[in-house]
């Protein structure tokens, strides 16, 4: 389906390159784009030509906009609302990469407690938006997506003008309604709605997703409003997540949780261990086998202990309902241990398995003499799990009966996935059901440790961090890699190499591949501050900037050197790497000798402005200077370099133009030994397209 509004190829507002679609319905496209200034993908939602004008569309999209001082990891990042030359309006946005729910939902089916992870990460979002005033309105599976298919990294998204057809579900709009049928709450069909309306939407994409399918709610209006009177059918669910479907799509909205913090307190508590002693399973009879982390075992076997003692409790015990052990370690090596124990030397060996995996030693009372101990492995099984939680640098284990939950950090994401996998087959030996959630560290890290690892991998040029990004990164952080490439099989590369690196963070790469030939010439590059110095393009015809460096066919590039006026006894080489295999050198030339700067150029304000590409008009009669014009012959990248240096870069004036790997092997000689003589280096890329 040919798209009405934007092309791919085509640049928005002088900033925008168009990718490809995303997604596409009746009012309006999503878009793929590329910021050409900070060279960073974005995705583009943009409303057709008959929408554009109709002001309840427009309306929508400027109240999307508001959300752009919301700052929350589960919600979208949204940026700018603008208007293209052809009346369009669009807004931009981060572009989230993994699959929505919708489509994982349609695919395979996620369990319980994935979809209540999302439930939780899309509520912390929602109280950051219901905190500055903001309803979403249009919650449902295909405005989650997962990021790299996490349901802990699930984010918040409205592309619902784009995809409400592909989604499979009908997106309505005016009357100050927008929303779907299938997930809006019944006050929404009456053109009202709160808070609590996007609660419903949460409970109602919850059930969807359990499900693996889209409700059916009616072909008519009054289907629709009929459907929604009642509370959704939740059979076959279990619990908890029924319970928490049941409250949050509760038809009045006074039944329903009457703010996203109220829900996500009692998710919470859901999440942790079943409290419930019936539900409890029993465990069969079983001979204890070794552990797959065999190191931390020995921890274990180092006590010389066997934690059940056969007999019958005292009478006089209380009985403890649920039998619990809840247990911690910070990341300063204070360590906390409470719950319950059936005697005396339960207790004490419980305590010395705690201080061989922590290093602290309990009081004696840290845990109560109780009956109601689940069945005779209880003691074992909690010290099995004492021994895994070690492998953590800090983390809490709380057990209640035979359920469990650890939580913690491991030092890398080896540890975790190894810790994973070893739960996974002790829970099957055990009996004993364990909840996770386990971060990969490391818990700090600075760019100064990814650095080396970057260095090792750049095919053309360094690869370097963004100006405004923090030089620590927490938990979770983006983080965002820049510069240039030779192939794009560089990128999986870097990713795959950096992954266990940086733990549970997000790695973006904002890199464009360029022609071998550029790469040749940034491989012997000085590595070198600008120095103050910068390069200006333009158009020749009208003089207008081209912050893109974007030029199309019949367009005269011209390009200024700007740097401080205060500069003075320096020399200037300035050459265009072709991306036809030649560089040539365009100051000095053999018709332009002149490379000291004192020389070169005007001052105006403090600033030198040397022009090194001139106009057609400008370059007539005037042999000294160069001109150049897009021709299908030099379509491509072409890269313009500048160094400034204390002495003359080359000794001998060079051709004007030679082979890359000619200037390569010219530059790497030169340059040995001389990184005190340079200034500073800048470069620009000219893009000469059709």
């Amino acid at each position: 389906m040919q798209s009405d509004i934007f092309s791919p190829g085509q640049i928005l507002n002088n900033t925008y390159e168009i990718i490809r679609v995303l997604g596409r319905g009746g009012t309006g496209e999503v878009y793929l784009a590329h910021n050409l200034v900070v060279e960073r993908n974005v995705a583009i939602k943009a409303l057709n030509a008959r929408f554009s004008g109709n002001s309840d569309y427009v309306e929508l999209i400027k109240r999307e906009e508001q959300m752009r001082n919301i700052v929350n990891d589960a919600v979208v990042r949204y940026s700018e609302c603008s208007r293209s030359d052809a009346g369009h309006v669009f807004l931009v946005m981060d572009y989230i990469e993994g699959e929505s729910l919708n489509q994982l939902m349609l695919d395979r089916r996620l369990d319980d407690h994935a979809l209540m992870i999302v439930a939780h990460r899309v509520l912390e979002g929602l109280v950051a938006t219901h905190g500055r005033g903001i309803v979403h309105r249009d919650l449902s599976p295909d405005n989650i997506i997962l990021r790299d298919g996490l349901p802990e990294r699930a984010t918040i998204i409205d592309f619902g003008i784009a995809k409400d057809t592909a989604a499979g579900a009908r997106t309505i709009v005016g009357n100050e309604f927008a929303g779907k049928y299938e997930y809006a709450a019944p006050e929404q069909l009456d053109g009202k709605a709160d808070a609590r309306s996007d609660l419903y939407g949460l409970g109602s994409l919850l059930l969807a997703a359990a499900r693996g399918d889209i409700p059916q709610v009616g072909t008519s209006p009054g289907e629709v409003v009929r459907f929604k009177r009642n509370p959704l059918d939740s059979t076959g669910i279990k619990p908890p997540l029924k319970d928490l479907i049941d409250w949050l799509a509760r038809p009045d909205p006074a039944d329903r949780p009457q703010s996203a913090a109220e829900a996500l307190n009692r998710l919470e508590g859901w999440l942790k261990p079943d409290t419930a002693r019936d539900s409890a399973p029993k465990k069969p009879g079983r001979a204890r086998a070794p552990l797959v982390l065999a190191t931390l075992l020995a921890l274990l076997t180092g006590t010389g202990i066997w934690l059940w003692a056969s007999g019958r409790f005292s009478p006089a015990l209380p009985e403890a309902v649920p039998y619990r052990l809840n247990a911690s370690l910070d990341a300063d090596g204070h360590g906390t241990l409470s719950g319950n124990a059936p005697d005396a030397g339960i207790a004490n060996a419980l305590r010395t398995a705690f201080r061989e995996v922590s290093d602290v030693m309990p009081p004696e009372d840290a845990l109560s003499l109780a009956r109601g101990m689940p069945d005779e492995t209880w003691p074992d099984d909690v010290a099995d799990l004492l021994v895994l939680a070690s492998a953590l640098a800090n983390w809490e284990l709380a057990v209640s009966d035979s359920s469990a939950r650890l939580s913690g950090l491991a030092p890398d994401m080896a540890t975790r996935d190894a810790l994973t996998e070893t739960l996974t087959g002790w829970q099957a030996q055990s009996g004993m059901s364990v909840v996770t959630d386990l971060a990969a560290g490391p818990e700090n890290l600075s760019w100064a440790a990814l650095q080396p690892y970057l260095d090792q991998m750049a095919t053309c040029g360094a690869l370097r961090a963004p100006a405004d990004q923090p030089t620590d990164f927490a938990l979770h952080d983006r983080i965002t890699v820049i510069g240039d490439l030779a192939s794009a099989g560089d990128a999986d590369i870097i990713r795959n190499t950096l992954a266990p690196v940086i733990g549970d963070r997000e790695l973006r790469l904002e890199t464009t591949v360029l022609n071998e030939d550029l790469c040749k010439i940034r491989a012997v590059l000085p590595v070198a501050a600008s120095g103050g110095m910068s390069l200006w393009l333009g158009r020749g015809a009208t003089g207008e900037a081209v912050l893109n460096g974007v030029f199309q066919t019949g367009e005269n590039p011209v390009v200024d050197v700007q740097l401080p006026a205060t500069v003075t006894g320096a020399s200037l080489w300035v050459m265009v790497v072709d991306n036809t295999g030649k560089v040539f050198h365009i100051l000095p030339n053999i018709n332009q000798p002149v490379s000291l700067v004192d020389d070169l150029g005007t001052v105006d304000s403090g600033v030198r402005r040397v022009r090194v590409l001139w106009s057609l008009d400008q370059m007539r009669g005037n042999a000294e200077r160069i001109g150049i014009r897009v021709t299908e012959d030099n379509f491509g990248k072409s890269e313009i370099i500048a160094i400034l240096s204390t002495t003359p870069l080359f000794d001998l004036r060079r051709p004007r133009d030679e082979s890359v790997s000619s200037v390569a092997e010219a530059l790497a000689e030169t340059l040995a030994g001389r990184d005190d003589q340079i200034i500073g280096v800048a470069s620009r890329i000219i893009d000469a397209r059709p």
